[in-house]
């Protein structure tokens, strides 16, 4: 089976994809957050350096856009730099994303859909891959949606088993998944509610065809999920360290980086037995000694669970 993380905004940036790969191999591709390009076809400084080369990573750059031109241009950008494949984002529910007609708001109107795929797979200068919904209101409309995909040399066809209003709440929709299994012409990699081995086993035993999964929040919470000998205490702690440094180089601030790290912790925390006062304690603070005092202490006094207590 093959490992991809997907992308997390504000989580799993350059300094988080180099420092994971490091503390705990076994992934095989990262996908980094989404990229939206514009009229104005320049990129910003953050892009450029997102975009930069990390050396012994493969690293699949993820678009979202609506409009064939701006993914083309943004394509070739990325050839430029050395990548090897884009990754177009159908799946973002967002509805400051929807709303403009991108992510899942694309899997509204799927004439459009189909006109905006042919452009980009007659023109693009790489292989692209896709990310997808069932759909946006009822998963019923996902037979129409990858009659469309199977017209198309998608170089790998990920979905995410959920339509747009499901967000990632609830059951993901399997019995739509075995549908895509038996209909899809490319290669198929599942993603979501991924949370132990266990989990992935399921996949594997049942779809023996699939060759990939991505995992997410799971992976977030468990780095070292698919790492042989799991995530350790040691290592964590170590992976946490090095995370906090390179962020307080990065930004130029302690304290800045502590609160990125903070976002971590949202999913960290489930990966260790009880400690409801030193959590809500680091919730809260905003000064980075304590910070630091209440992370030693979490490491130091409470025990990690075998497997994440995944209860979002």
């Amino acid at each position: 089976m093959n490992y991809y993380f997907a992308p997390m905004e504000g989580i799993t940036d350059r300094i988080y994809r180099r420092l994971h790969r490091a503390y705990f191999p076994g992934v095989c591709r990262y996908y980094t957050p989404f990229f939206s390009p514009t009229v104005h076809r320049s990129l910003t400084p953050r892009e450029r350096a997102e975009l930069s080369p990390e050396p012994g990573l493969t690293v699949i750059p993820q678009i979202l856009t609506k409009n064939a031109e701006d993914f083309l241009w943004f394509t070739e950008r990325c050839g430029e730099l050395g990548y090897e494949e884009v990754n177009l984002n159908l799946g973002c529910p967002s509805g400051t994303v929807t709303a403009k007609g991108k992510g899942a708001g694309l899997l509204t109107d799927p004439d459009a859909l189909d006109s905006f795929l042919y452009e980009i797979y007659n023109r693009a200068a790489l292989p692209v891959s896709v990310k997808t919904r069932l759909g946006f209101h009822d998963p019923e409309e996902f037979p129409r949606l990858l009659e469309i995909f199977n017209r198309y040399p998608i170089r790998e066809l990920t979905i995410h088993p959920r339509v747009r209003e499901d967000f990632y709440k609830g059951c993901v929709r399997m019995e739509w998944f075995r549908y895509a299994a038996e209909k899809a012409t490319m290669p198929l990699c599942y993603n979501g509610n991924l949370n132990t081995l266990s989990d992935i086993e399921r996949i594997a035993a049942e779809f023996p065809n699939v060759e990939a999964v991505m995992l997410g929040r799971g992976l977030i919470g468990d780095p070292g999920m698919v790492t042989e000998g799991g995530t350790t205490a040691a290592a964590l702690e170590g992976f946490h360290g090095a995370l906090l440094e390179a962020y307080t180089e990065a930004f130029g601030s302690a304290r800045n980086a502590m609160f990125r790290m903070k976002e971590n912790w949202g999913y960290l925390k489930r990966h260790f037995e009880g400690g409801d006062k030193l959590f809500k304690k680091l919730r809260k603070t905003t000064d980075i000694a304590e910070y630091k005092a209440i992370t030693a202490d979490i490491f130091r006094s409470l025990p990690m669970l075998p497997t994440l207590n995944a209860d979002w």
